[in-house]
């Protein structure tokens, strides 16, 4: 396995040989605060501007207590809302997708435009304190990458997507990621384990060759990790040397030339992690989306779609067939995987564990974690209630 270490973070780690402690996977006070200093700043992904090609068409997002929409205007500009009315705080639309030519509140019909206006609110004038120009939908922040619409419910300052992802651009320009579509639909994974196991194990590459057979068959020892600020790279290419599983052989066979692909990468699968919780699995044949979604301390629901190029081609049909099978039973490793790895943190054995020097990743997220919660330090639980003597504020 190849490893590339991070640049350094701002400010020296003293505990950059050690995991995160075990407590902090659990305890319901540290998933606050993570929720605050974490996930409320971060760019998640709704869905992409193919997903949604006429005014009036919508997509949510259901996390942290919040419902998000996505919403294609009049001008066709995309713009983000929380999905609450204005008046008592009803959602005003319902389901993962839809069409709507206004937002009408189905509790009292106050009414917004696509550009979240509110322009009609029936029985106006007995609301002496009304000021409608105030009283649009609250906006919040949006960024199309690539095609792909992210929002964050909290701006902190930090970089946007396409900063993030500076580092790759190159890699990722030939993909077309803009000429995507979305084959299958988005599917919700419900998961018994920290949000953070998730995603330990997705930027995991010791775990390779022990855990995920398959994936040692089709890359033999070629796997790569490499960690940048804000974005975890992991690679792996497909070896020539016939795999003994089916699917897997088939893959390797019929796996057709793609015109818009360099040559280096027309047997490459390759993996981006953005900080702190969105990946995308980007191979030749196509490019599946995955986000895995904090529910509780020990609960996590994991969203993901897959998108492709427009090409009809028997071969290309039948390799997304294949990939889907290979990656079923990789999905099915790593469940089996992170459960165990939940469950073995409740053991009052276990504290911290080691990080080795191939461990880039890993690192370089256990040290963002504890600047941001200067607490995730203390190897054993505090006392309750230690969250409300925490200071306001992370410490930098």
């Amino acid at each position: 396995m190849h490893s590339v270490s991070p640049a350094p973070l701002h400010n020296s780690d003293p505990d950059a040989d050690w995991s995160l402690p075990a407590w902090t996977y659990s305890d319901p006070e540290f998933f606050s605060l993570e929720m605050r200093r974490v996930m409320r700043p971060s760019w998640q992904v709704v869905c992409h501007v193919s997903d949604m090609p006429n005014a009036g068409d919508y997509h949510t997002l259901e996390y942290l207590g919040e419902s998000v929409v996505a919403i294609r205007g009049q001008d066709d500009v995309v713009r983000a809302f929380t999905n609450v009315c204005r008046h008592r705080g009803a959602r005003l639309v319902d389901g993962p997708v839809g069409c709507a030519k206004k937002l009408v509140c189905p509790y009292h019909a106050w009414t917004y435009d696509l550009d979240g206006r509110l322009t009609g609110v029936p029985m106006k004038a007995s609301y002496p304190a009304l000021d409608q120009d105030t009283l649009g939908l609250v906006r919040l922040d949006l960024e199309i990458w690539h095609g792909f619409i992210f929002v964050r419910l909290e701006d902190d300052g930090g970089p946007s997507v396409a900063e993030m992802m500076a580092p790759y651009a190159h890699e990722v320009e030939p993909y077309r990621f803009e000429d995507l579509r979305a084959f299958g639909r988005v599917t919700l994974r419900p998961r018994r384990v920290n949000w953070k196991n998730v995603g330990d194990n997705y930027s995991d590459g010791l775990h390779i060759a022990v855990a995920h057979p398959g994936l040692k068959r089709l890359m033999g020892n070629g796997y790569g990790v490499e960690a940048q600020a804000h974005v975890d790279k992991m690679w792996g290419p497909i070896v020539d040397r016939d795999s003994a599983n089916p699917s897997e052989r088939a893959y390797q066979k019929y796996l057709p030339h793609v015109p818009h692909l360099p040559e280096d990468r027309q047997r490459l699968w390759t993996y981006f992690k953005l900080w702190p919780n969105v990946a995308f699995d980007i191979y030749p044949d196509q490019v599946d989306f995955m986000q895995w979604l904090p529910v509780s301390p020990t609960e996590t629901l994991i969203r993901e779609i897959a998108y492709a190029v427009p090409d009809a081609r028997r071969e290309m049909q039948a390799v997304r067939y294949l990939n889907w099978r290979i990656n079923r039973q990789v999905n099915a490793e790593d469940t089996w995987l992170i459960e165990r790895v939940q469950d073995g943190m409740e053991s009052e054995s276990f504290t911290v564990g080691p990080l080795g020097e191939s461990e880039v990743a890993l690192r370089n997220f256990c040290g963002r974690i504890r600047n941001l919660i200067p607490e995730a330090r203390m190897h054993r639980r505090p006392a309750q209630g230690w969250s409300q003597r925490a200071a306001v504020s992370p410490v930098n």
